[in-house]
């Protein structure tokens, strides 16, 4: 009798917790990977988390989950800045390396070279020749060039020329 009583007082808090679990809030942030760099770079992102704009390309900051220093976000579907991430593969590429890239974006953006990619829903752009290298994904429906302009000038007074890695 003692371990029935045990069941049906459990089945109610089983119940409530399956009920919590499938609730969502009403938060719409997405999730993002948070980048784990060197404490080095990650100095240089918290000094870019702090000098990055409000608005990007006419969209609202909206940082994803979970908060972190080292990503940021506007708008839904979202741009979404991550500072820290490991070298693409690409920039590896000995083409790459001589100046031979096709996917550059000539001449960078307002003092920020750019490697761009194209990505399933949009393009995914990581700067070169700073100390930090920064990702932005940008959604296919969003003006790249807008969005790339209005983040130049936190990257370039936050993350230095330079080499990373």
């Amino acid at each position: 009798m003692n371990s029935f009583r045990h069941r049906l007082i459990g089945l109610p808090a089983l119940a409530l917790l399956i009920t919590t679990a499938g609730c969502s809030s009403a938060d719409d942030s997405a999730s993002v990977a948070v980048p784990s760099p060197d404490a080095t770079v990650t100095e240089l992102c918290r000094k870019l988390d702090g000098a990055l704009p409000g608005k990007v390309a006419g969209l609202s900051r909206e940082d994803p989950e979970p908060r972190s220093t080292l990503t940021a976000g506007w708008g839904n579907p979202e741009i979404i800045l991550r500072c820290g991430v490991p070298r693409p593969p690409k920039m590896i590429d000995p083409k790459v390396a001589e100046g031979h890239d096709p996917d550059a974006v000539p001449g960078g953006v307002n003092g920020v070279d750019w490697l761009q990619e194209k990505a399933d829903d949009g393009f995914r752009f990581t700067t070169a020749n700073r100390k930090a290298y920064v990702e932005v994904a940008v959604p296919g429906d969003v003006d790249s060039s807008a969005a790339l302009i209005e983040l130049a000038p936190a990257i370039k007074s936050a993350i230095p020329k330079g080499i990373a890695d």
